[in-house]
Parts: structure tokens; C-alpha cells; sequence
């Protein structure tokens, strides 16, 4: 995925952090034409395939400029040609028996580390993200908010602007201006939280479900003194917490994302948790493209995450459409699992379909391969001031997971 380039925050008056241009979006695309797709958002960035996107590109200044372009990885150059088969092409049906089923599952977290769900309510969410209380929208939190007015008035930050999980918008500070970047720690890893111009903060804690169960996995081959190392390839990896997390956890790791900013970021994660000599690949390259070859090389994985985004371009005019290109994704994940695999996840953002759907999906994808599907939904539920006080439960995102049990 092409990174959509944003233009440093404009100067603004104190309290408030100018949105940039564009959501950047890191996610690789399919190898297919370019299509001409409105934007939803009326005219902001697509979210990009291949990448989480670039809310705020690391560092706003020449020196920061400067230090990530020294950080970010060259494209990969690679022997091997990319495929002209294209991406939305009709799949056949796989030989065998279906694997079984568990559905509908919900995964749930009252966060960890430095992250929690406060309250939520009138369209917006109230978190806390280490230091910070911070105000974000939410259209699915249709209900009126738990606490107080007063507690929400002393949030650090507020988002303002666009309610689309892709619009631009911008910062208020109520309580005093806030540099641009903090440090944040989550499952064992320190990386950078970040005031990006779309609302994201560099994390997405709903996946601490997913990373959780990764993490257990790694370590327990670990303990079993296994021959080598679990290997994680992270497809879409973005800003890498999942990625150092697995790291950090004993497993050799390749992180595949299509913006060398987003690269550049997760490397100044990788040195905030001191992993610099943990065996991750940090690949800067278009999603699809890199799965292909990884197929055709013979390459394997023990565990694959994946979180596409509903659509993305990529760097020669690739268009990624989630419902077109999907199937072929998932295809070439199962192809490229090790016959000793401990799962393949898939995660679905803003896209107006059932769990059912990938469920069905992702079955077809490991017919013929036993185990279990699991799907179902990300949900944080509501912690309070205290981070223990349970609540209400907020939906995040649609997953579908293939375990070999």
C-alpha cells in the first residue's frame, strides 16, 4: 500500500493538535487494476490495504522527519516475480470435511498494562490510556454515558471532527496543551502512543484478545522446548505492538506493512521496549504481493494474524476491496501455514456484514484441514475510574480464528 502523505499539523492555537492531511493507510493492496471508488468520507484517504492507518506519521519536524526515514526498511527486493493471477479470481472448492465450528464467541477485555475502558455513552467513549483521559467518538455506544458529567469534563484530550472511523478531525486539550507522543506499555511491551488527525491513539486494544492468546501460545513452545521458535507473520501490522509482543514473547517474527512511516514508528517501538535484537523482519511491502511470494518460496508460519481494511490502494495504482479480495488472502495464508500451525486470525473492521460471513469464509478457506473455526466479535467492556469496576460492553470489530484442536 502506497502511503497516503500527510502534511505536518498546521501551527494552531494552545490546547489543540491540527488534524494532517489524510488518514494514511498502510495496508498493502491486491495486485489488480485500479478502480475508481468514491470516498466514502468525501473526499479524506482510503484506509490503505496492507496497513493500520498512519493517524500521525512520527515526528513533525525536519529532525523527526529525518530520524524515521533512517528507521524505515527498504521495500524488500526480492528474485522471486509477483504473480499476475488476480486478486478477486473464483476460488475453487477444496476437497474434505468441513472443520468444527464454535459461534457465536465473544472475546472480551477490561484492558491491560496502561489501557482501559472508563465509560462510554451519547456516541462518544471515555478511556484511559496511561497518564491520559481521553475522549474519543464511538457511534456504537447508543446508550447514555455510566458516570457523571464531571468526570468526562476532566478528560486530557478530546476528538473532534469527523465520526467516520476514517474522517479527519483534530485534538482539543482542555486542561493543558500535550506534546504529541507518550509512552504507553501494554502485555509486557513499551511502545509510543500518538494524537493522530484520525482519532487513533497507535494501538488498537480490542486486540488484546488475540494478542493475549498468541502470547500464551509462543511461550508454552517455548516451555516445551520446542525445535525452534513459533514463527508470526503480522499481515497489516501497522504501528507492531502485536508484533513485539510475540517478539518479546519468544518468537521470530515478520511484520509486513506497506508505509515505510508506519514501519518507522514500529521501530521506534522496538527500541522503546529495548527488543532490538528480537528476530523481527520488518517488511515494507504490499500484503498480497508478499504472501504470493512467500507461497511460491515455500515459506511457512506457525501463527498468522490478519486485519485488513475495507479499502486501500497500493503504491502502482492497487486497488483492495475486502469483499473482492478476501478469499484469495486467506487462500494463500492457509497455503503458507506450518503442518505444525497454531492458528490463523482474521480480524474485520467497519464493514457492514455478520461474523457469519467470514465464519463461512475462513471454513471453506481450512476445509479439508480439521480443527476448530471460532468467530464471533472483539468486545472491551467498561472498567471505571478504577479499571475494575465492570460495565457495559462495547463491540469493536468481527473476527474469525482457525486453532488446530
Amino acid at each position: 500500500m502506497k502511503d497516503k502523505s500527510r502534511r505536518p499539523p498546521s501551527k494552531s492555537a494552545p490546547g489543540t493538535a491540527s488534524a494532517g492531511k489524510g488518514r494514511s493507510s498502510s495496508r498493502p493492496a491486491a495486485s489488480v487494476p485500479a478502480k475508481s471508488h468514491p470516498d466514502r468520507n468525501g473526499g479524506s484517504p482510503y484506509r490503505g490495504a496492507g496497513q493500520k492507518p498512519v493517524r500521525n506519521q512520527p515526528g513533525t519536524d525536519a529532525r523527526d522527519t529525518a530520524r524515521v526515514a533512517a528507521q524505515s526498511p527498504r521495500v524488500e527486493k526480492d528474485p522471486v516475480q509477483d504473480s499476475a493471477t488476480p486478486a478477486n479470481a473464483p476460488l475453487a472448492l477444496r476437497p474434505g470435511p468441513l472443520p468444527r465450528e464454535k459461534l457465536p464467541l465473544i472475546l472480551e477485555s477490561m484492558g491491560a498494562g496502561d489501557f482501559h475502558l472508563i465509560d462510554s455513552g451519547h456516541g462518544l467513549k471515555l478511556e484511559q490510556y496511561g497518564p491520559y483521559r481521553i475522549v474519543r467518538p464511538e457511534a456504537q455506544a447508543l446508550w447514555p454515558p455510566g458516570l457523571a458529567p464531571y468526570v468526562w469534563e476532566k478528560a486530557d484530550a478530546v476528538f473532534s471532527g469527523d465520526t467516520d472511523e476514517d474522517g479527519m478531525g483534530r485534538w482539543r486539550f482542555p486542561r493543558e496543551a500535550l506534546g504529541e507522543t507518550w509512552p504507553l506499555s501494554l502485555l509486557g511491551v513499551d511502545f509510543l502512543g500518538r494524537f493522530t488527525s484520525f482519532r487513533h491513539v497507535g494501538v488498537f486494544p480490542e486486540q488484546i484478545a488475540h494478542w493475549t492468546w498468541m502470547k500464551d501460545r509462543v511461550e508454552k513452545a517455548k516451555i516445551a522446548n520446542a525445535e525452534r521458535p513459533l514463527r508470526v507473520l503480522n499481515l497489516f501490522g501497522y504501528t507492531g505492538v502485536a508484533s513485539l509482543v510475540a517478539a518479546a514473547a519468544g518468537a521470530e517474527v515478520t511484520h509486513v506493512d506497506a508505509s515505510k512511516k508506519a514501519i518507522g514508528w514500529a521501530r521506534e517501538n522496538q527500541a522503546l521496549s529495548r527488543l532490538d535484537r528480537a528476530p523481527i523482519r520488518w517488511i515494507c511491502d504490499d500484503a498480497m504481493k508478499f504472501i504470493q511470494r512467500e507461497e511460491r518460496r515455500g515459506s511457512q508460519y506457525d501463527i498468522i494474524l490478519t486485519d485488513p481494511p475495507k479499502f486501500g490502494r497500493g503504491p502502482n495504482g492497487e486497488v483492495w476491496h475486502l469483499f473482492e479480495h478476501l478469499p484469495l488472502m486467506l487462500s494463500l495464508c492457509r497455503e503458507i501455514l506450518s503442518p505444525k500451525a497454531e492458528g490463523l486470525v482474521l480480524t474485520a473492521y467497519s464493514i457492514r456484514a455478520s461474523f457469519y460471513a467470514i465464519h463461512e469464509l475462513m471454513r471453506e478457506t481450512m476445509r479439508g484441514k480439521g480443527g476448530l473455526v471460532e468467530s464471533g466479535e472483539l468486545v472491551l467492556r467498561e472498567a471505571g475510574l478504577d479499571g475494575k469496576t465492570s460495565g457495559r460492553a462495547l463491540s469493536t470489530s468481527l473476527f474469525s480464528r482457525w486453532v488446530p484442536k
